[in-house]
């Protein structure tokens, strides 16, 4: 992407940046930070973490990682694709949903352990410029874990929005959905609809001095005062219907008055069980995935067409997790939401990053009692919406676009985590991939292919059979050799069976690259020779 014609330079990340670009930057982390806040604490709650777990995340995200990473739009923080592994985590370390506090913070402190394991892990890929290896996993088989996660979310959120509390599987949950709005608390149900329809009413706000006001925040404020009028979080009882319902503290979020006494040093004696183990790889490669996605999406969108280099972006996270990690967070990731509000709101340089880590721990060392009226309920409500953004029908009618073959991996992957659990899941959706390569006439992490010298000393690869996911890595190789070699590359296709989109996306990035150079790399094919 070109630069501004009205920008005089690319803005940098250093201090003369920070000094140019503080008037942006504060502004934009500013109004991010006023998205992040509930957020931050709904995915702790729906994680089984306390509260204020993901705010310690988003204040490390920002204040450690900005200076780590070279990414200078993403914003670092908790981020919901994750809720399904640390809820996972904990309660496999005996987590029992509040009904025995002993329990539940001895699988907190358990998990935390994990999570430092995990952050080491991610320092150690990209210390080894592993970052290239994350890309290994089939697009279709992560938009399928995602959208799995989207499902798991609406299911265990719902509920909570209805003011209740069942346990059961994400499938048991779904099926129950129309008990719940029956036998919802009304007072506490009536919070999180009213929640729901203004987060998803705010694209109709035609006032441009009230859209100034993130959706979530303006959620909150409006549900806050009214959750005080109903005394959603007085103790009690009161009567609807012929039917008597509870009230009380445990329907608002609880965030301790002080941050010192908030932070949790973890437990390492889980790390190697078979739990442990677990959840470790998990974390690291889901988390990894995660990040790497959403830093190369927020690229794509960067005004100036700036790149982040993965590995350092890994090594950053790696780093800021296992800080967040010792002291009580959650694992973190380049969060896409707030990232991409990020870039609407006008940042410049990653200190937007760093602004809105330092407004979370201002807002919560000085006004926890204000954050202690939210409503769970309403929480819940904003983490329902984000649920079905991950597993919309405009996703599945997006993939089914890319192809039939992504199709079936798509709904293989979500159909596997949800039969079974995360890992296995995106593990049936790799094995559907390689068999589909393997039907095809493909072959696993070998580039089939001749390479000639041209009489103008240019370059031909001959690519043969199959061209698929697994193929890019070697042929990504001779690319970039040959584009260091200053090299006019030329590849041929016409004798393939097929080409992977995802392959032939990448292909017109490199065009870009070998242009940026002063060079060509162009594409000799036949029509069909992409997979349908």
């Amino acid at each position: 992407m070109s630069m501004p014609s009205n920008a005089p330079e690319i803005p940098k990340g250093d201090l003369a940046g920070f000094k140019a670009h503080f008037k942006h930057d504060i502004l934009s982390g500013f109004l991010v930070f006023l998205i992040a806040l509930p957020l931050c604490l709904g995915i702790s709650l729906a994680s089984g973490y306390p509260a204020v777990a993901g705010i310690f995340t988003a204040i490390v995200g920002g204040l450690v990682a900005t200076f780590l990473s070279n990414s200078e739009l993403t914003i670092k923080g908790p981020a919901a694709g994750l809720i399904v592994i640390a809820l996972g985590c904990v309660q496999e370390f005996g987590y029992t949903g509040g009904e025995d506090p002993v329990k539940d913070f001895q699988a907190y402190r358990l998990a935390l352990g994990v999570g430092v394991v995990a952050g080491v892990y991610q320092i150690i890929m990209g210390f080894f410029r592993a970052g290239i290896l994350v890309k290994l996993c089939p697009t279709a088989a992560i938009h399928g874990l995602l959208a799995s996660i989207g499902i798991i979310i609406i299911a265990k959120q719902f509920p909570i929005l209805m003011g209740l509390n069942p346990q059961g599987s994400p499938l048991e949950l779904l099926a129950g959905i129309p008990s719940f709005v029956i036998n919802m608390n009304p007072k506490v149900g009536l919070i999180g609809i009213l929640g729901v329809i203004i987060v998803l009413g705010y694209s109709y706000i035609k006032n441009p001095k009230l859209k100034i006001i993130p959706a979530p925040m303006l959620m909150l404020l409006i549900v806050v005062p009214f959750g005080i009028f109903l005394g959603i979080g007085l103790e009690g009882s009161y009567a609807f219907n012929n039917q008597t319902y509870e009230l009380g503290r445990n329907f608002l979020v609880n965030v301790p008055a002080s941050l010192l006494n908030a932070m949790v040093f973890p437990d390492f004696s889980g790390i190697t069980t078979e739990t442990g183990i677990k959840y470790t790889v998990l974390f690291a490669i889901i988390g990894s995935l995660e990040g790497i996605l959403s830093a190369k999406a927020i690229d794509g969108i960067d005004p100036w067409g700036r790149k982040t280099n993965l590995d350092r972006d890994l090594l950053a996270t790696g780093s800021a997790n296992t800080l967040s990690a010792f002291i009580g967070g959650l694992p973190m990731i380049s969060e896409i939401v707030r990232s991409k509000a990020n870039i609407d709101n006008g940042a410049k340089t990653r200190f937007a990053n760093f602004w809105h880590g330092m407004f979370l721990l201002v807002c919560v060392a000085l006004i926890p009692g204000i954050i202690n009226q939210i409503p769970l309920a309403a929480l819940a409500a904003l983490l329902v919406i984000t649920g079905y953004r991950l597993a919309s029908p405009h996703e599945f009618m997006s993939v089914y676009r890319e192809g039939k073959d992504q199709f079936i991996i798509f709904v293989s992957t979500i159909f596997g985590v949800l039969a079974t659990d995360l890992l296995k899941g995106l593990a049936i959706g790799i094995g559907v991939k390689i068999i589909i390569q393997l039907i095809r006439g493909g072959s696993l992490f070998r580039l089939n292919a001749k390479i000639l010298l041209e009489r103008d000393l240019s370059i031909a690869i001959y690519l043969r059979g199959s061209i698929v996911f697994s193929s890019w890595i070697p042929l990504r190789k001779q690319l970039q050799r040959y584009l260091d070699k200053g090299k006019r590359v030329t590849l041929d296709i016409t004798e393939t069976k097929l080409v992977d989109r995802r392959v032939m996306s990448k292909i017109e990035e490199w065009k870009k690259k070998y242009k940026e150079n002063g060079l060509e790399l162009s594409v000799r094919a036949k029509k069909s020779s992409t997979d349908e």
